[in-house]
């Protein structure tokens, strides 16, 4: 397992916000966290590289490629951050400062993570072109690419440095369904190229049907299911994720997951 979150907590002075939540995801594959919002999904995405507030208390493990994050000085969680472990944010226009341009915000990136100055502009034209936007960007400032633009960038920075982990958080939410579209399916194809690992946060079950390989359904703080896509969207066991699902658009007499339905003595799913 490339991430394992082991009986995780976190804590306010007033209450419960995560409850004692244990996942493992494996290298490679798309892992989806669904739940509605103020489940805590978002909350235990960032404990994964230690971005929660520093008013929020947080007990038990978190193993990246068995290295308990939680134990780690902030020095050495800084050297993971962005190099081994990357995020995407649904605020993609706040992960931008205005006042430069994208060429510097690479430049930065790189330089933070000892990347050699002379081969970092070339880094960062490569990885622009990448995700299918053009050189004459790297010049620009953030208030001059489109929405979809600067989450096109936002992957690129994400992948960059070719991270073993990518955590993309709502990272479509802010944008129309086509830019999403194409956002989703930049980022399977990048994952494809790099073989990198991708803890995907949502409430979006269309997404999750077309991406995502295993998941976890959230509830308040807690994980309530978990299991292969085909067996939860088929037959979910909780009744939280069976409302879930129901309350989904779906499409077709298919079942939830795509599949076709089945005789009897034929395997329903893999």
């Amino acid at each position: 397992m490339i991430l394992s979150v082991n009986q995780l907590s976190i804590r306010s002075r007033e209450k419960t916000i995560v409850n004692n939540v244990s996942l493992s995801i494996k290298k490679g594959e798309w892992f989806a966290l669904v739940g509605q919002s103020g489940s805590g999904k978002s909350l235990l995405s960032k404990a994964v590289g230690r971005l929660l507030p520093s008013n929020l208390q947080v007990e038990g493990k978190i193993f990246f490629n068995d290295v308990d994050l939680l134990s780690l000085s902030t020095k050495q969680i800084r050297a993971i951050r962005g190099q081994k472990l990357s995020y995407i944010f649904q605020d993609y226009q706040g992960s931008f400062t205005p006042f430069r341009t994208i060429g510097q915000h690479f430049e930065e990136y790189q330089k933070v993570h000892g990347i050699p100055s002379k081969s970092r502009k070339n880094n960062s034209l490569e990885a622009i072109d990448s995700v299918g936007l053009e050189a004459a960007l790297y010049n620009k400032y953030p208030f001059q690419l489109s929405g979809g633009q600067l989450q096109r960038i936002s992957i690129a920075l994400a992948l960059l440095l070719s991270p073993d982990l990518v955590i993309a958080d709502e990272a479509t939410t802010a944008l129309d369904s086509v830019s999403g579209h194409r956002i989703l399916e930049l980022l399977a194809k990048r994952q494809k190229e790099t073989g990198c690992t991708i803890l995907f946060i949502t409430h979006d079950w269309r997404h999750v049907k077309r991406y995502a390989n295993r998941l976890a359904v959230m509830k308040e703080g807690e994980i309530v299911e978990s299991g292969g896509k085909h067996r939860i969207l088929d037959h979910p066991q909780h009744e939280y994720t069976k409302q879930l699902i129901q309350a989904a658009p779906t499409l077709g007499h298919r079942l939830p997951s795509g599949l076709k339905e089945v005789e009897k003595d034929e395997p329903a799913y893999s």
